[in-house]
């Protein structure tokens, strides 16, 4: 059963640092993991369209309309919590992908369209939730992220970016062959071999 710490050991094990029981320890490395660990698995998370992560939901317009441009505004979802809109549409066809629509503050879709649908990649917090392989690529990015906080060398940091970039490559093209749209494989598949 993979745990958040169980990822942030594996980040941990690529620099050579001790590794951790729990986030809250009182120790260096638990302090940076604990700091950096959910800014990076969000970061990765919002990058790509993990289909571990999509999620779909029929959105409640808010009473308060936009101030101008727009009709509606609807508030994204807070649970799961919406990281990035994929695709929206006005009645849960999501071959309909021509609606104008703008998302802003963070929180808001504003649109024209009085019912709205949306397909978006949440922020799932159980790591038992997540592919094998994104697990991979989390615990590479972090491992880069924290190296020279723990072990002083930058050169370190950046091959570990390098095999993070690996990582997360092979991630992202086993998951684009799970039934993402051809345009995100083909996009993948190009960014694979470069």
């Amino acid at each position: 059963m993979t745990s958040n710490v169980d990822i942030c050991n594996s980040a941990l094990n690529m620099i050579g640092s001790s590794i951790i029981t729990s986030l809250t320890e009182d120790s260096k490395a638990a302090r940076v993991c604990n700091q950096r660990y959910t800014f990076v698995r969000d970061a990765i998370f919002r990058a790509h369209p993990w289909n571990c992560l999509i999620r779909r939901k029929k959105l409640a317009r808010d009473a308060t309309a936009p101030a101008y441009k727009y009709a509606y505004r609807f508030p994204l979802p807070v649970n799961p919590y919406c990281l990035r809109v994929l695709t929206v549409s006005d009645d849960g066809n999501e071959e309909r992908l021509d609606i104008d629509y703008k998302v802003e503050g963070n929180r808001y879709l504003l649109t024209d369209e009085g019912t709205i649908y949306v397909q978006f990649i949440s922020r799932e917090e159980d790591p038992q939730q997540y592919d094998f392989l994104l697990i991979e690529a989390i615990a590479s990015r972090l491992a880069s992220d924290i190296a020279y906080s723990l072990v002083g060398s930058s050169s370190l940091a950046t091959t570990l970016y390098g095999l993070y970039e690996l990582k997360l490559r092979e991630a992202r093209f086993a998951d684009a062959q799970e039934g993402l749209p051809y345009s995100i494989i083909a996009d993948t598949f190009t960014q694979a071999r470069l």
